[in-house]
């Protein structure tokens, strides 16, 4: 096992990963920006760098900086929590040239699998089953609109180097496909620095269900179940759950499978998740894979009992999987609320600001994952996630109540900050949610 490794991260996941580590004996390094001195890991960290000032692209996003960190630290391992580097195949090349080891899947798997094209197909060699659309980049929009109407619309749009929720359009009638399909290629190019975009068949009603899987270097690989990510907003996710509502077992344990296919068809190591539509028919299709931890991998923890992030720690560390499919086993229902500094009621505009007071909730099987403390200056410089509610049952009914009593607990405040609170105790007391008949649409729904 490694003795010191690097948080490559911030917020609630920087902690979340600290944490982990500090249960297993390992030293912790945490880099940090100017506007992020005086955060929650920056205290609890056994040693702390500053790498750059407070826009990302000059310190999260520093590979070079991060790199100089981990060497000046002695850190053997990297573990880049989700989003800013997690997912950039170049940085975890570039952490195996300098001899310090990337808490994730091979450079040369994540860039097949972090390009939502070449994902698709290496998930149609895999024999999974896929929507309707194009496995390359589409060239052109005349051959972009030929094969969205021989799709059928609706269709979506979506950008070849996208990720959380950004990059795709939807497109309802086929008039409007040319001048969506030039503007969704102009919002890649600028958020991702790459216009390659594809078109699939676009599910207005559809389930958003995902697998979580673990393999090591060994050739072993297993499912823990899946999530239910349906409750978002902009594609973003606010809310999600296991086991998913209302689908059948074997439907799942057909999508557990599945994913594992997938993952070891294309040498999969580490924590992953393979992301899926499921229908009204209860058909399900291949989305995308997300190489790395995701923001929601405690509410599988809480049904599983495994520690996803000491997981993923052992695999890095040439260890082979300490469990087999069969040991596996799902307990209760858990949900997850994440808690935003944002106001709803302005379209979830992000309002960052000093907490004077900041108490979360606690009580029987209730988790908090936070940054967040009294004092604490949420910046405006990053994600507005300030924390995730996590609450366990038996059943959902009660998982379900246990939140609404949670959420009610939380108290932040602050000079012009708002939470999402409010906002998901309407979704928690929404019927159709409480039915588990909701799908992706139900965030639009609510809010009129």
């Amino acid at each position: 096992m490694f003795e010191t490794i690097l948080i490559a991260n911030r917020g609630e996941i920087a902690v979340r990963v600290l944490r982990a580590c500090r249960e297993l004996g390992i030293r912790t390094v945490a880099v940090h920006s100017t506007e992020d001195r005086d955060s929650a890991v920056v205290r609890m960290a056994d040693q702390s760098v500053q790498i750059g000032p407070a826009p990302a692209k000059r310190s999260y996003l520093n590979a070079a900086a991060v790199i100089e960190a981990a060497k000046q630290s002695g850190a053997q391992a990297i573990h880049p929590g989700y989003g800013f580097l997690s997912e950039d195949a170049d940085f975890a090349e570039v952490c195996e040239a300098n001899g310090i080891t990337f808490i994730g899947p091979p450079p040369a798997v994540m860039a097949r699998l972090g390009d939502k094209t070449s994902a698709r197909a290496a998930m149609t060699e895999a024999g999974l089953p896929l929507l309707p659309g194009s496995v390359e980049p589409l060239a052109d929009a005349e051959s972009a609109k030929r094969l969205a109407d021989s799709i059928g619309y609706p269709v979506i749009i979506k950008a070849a180097a996208g990720g959380g929720g950004r990059g795709m359009s939807i497109v309802h009638e086929a008039d409007e496909f040319a001048r969506t399909y030039q503007q969704t290629k102009a919002t890649a190019l600028q958020l991702f620095g790459d216009g390659r975009v594809y078109v699939e068949r676009y599910l207005a009603s559809a389930r958003h269900v995902e697998i979580q899987v673990l393999a090591d270097q060994h050739g072993n690989a297993i499912h823990l179940g899946e999530r239910d990510c349906s409750v978002q907003r902009r594609h973003q996710k606010l809310v999600e759950e296991t086991p998913a509502p209302g689908l059948p077992k074997e439907l799942t344990e057909r999508m557990g499978a599945a994913a594992v296919q997938g993952a070891l068809a294309t040498g999969y190591v580490g924590a992953g998740t393979f992301e899926f539509l499921v229908d009204t028919e209860n058909d399900f299709y291949f989305m995308e894979v997300n190489c790395r931890i995701q923001v929601e991998h405690p509410v599988t923890e809480m049904v599983t009992g495994i520690d996803l992030i000491a997981e993923q720690l052992r695999v890095a560390a040439g260890e082979p999987l300490r469990l087999r499919q069969e040991d596996v086993r799902l307990d209760g229902a858990a949900i997850e609320c994440r808690v935003n500094v944002e106001d709803p009621r302005r379209d979830f505009a992000p309002t960052p600001g000093l907490l004077t007071r900041f108490v979360p909730p606690g009580g029987p099987f209730v988790r908090v994952d936070t940054h967040g403390f009294t004092g604490y200056k949420v910046p405006a410089a990053y994600d507005s996630l300030l924390a995730k509610v996590i609450a366990w049952a038996p059943d959902r009914p009660t998982a379900i109540a246990r939140m609404r009593r949670a959420l009610a607990e939380f108290g932040v405040e602050g000079p012009g900050v708002h939470t999402t609170c409010e906002f998901l105790d309407q979704v928690m007391a929404d019927a159709e949610f409480a039915e588990g008949k909701h799908d992706t649409g139900l965030v639009a729904r609510l809010l009129g």
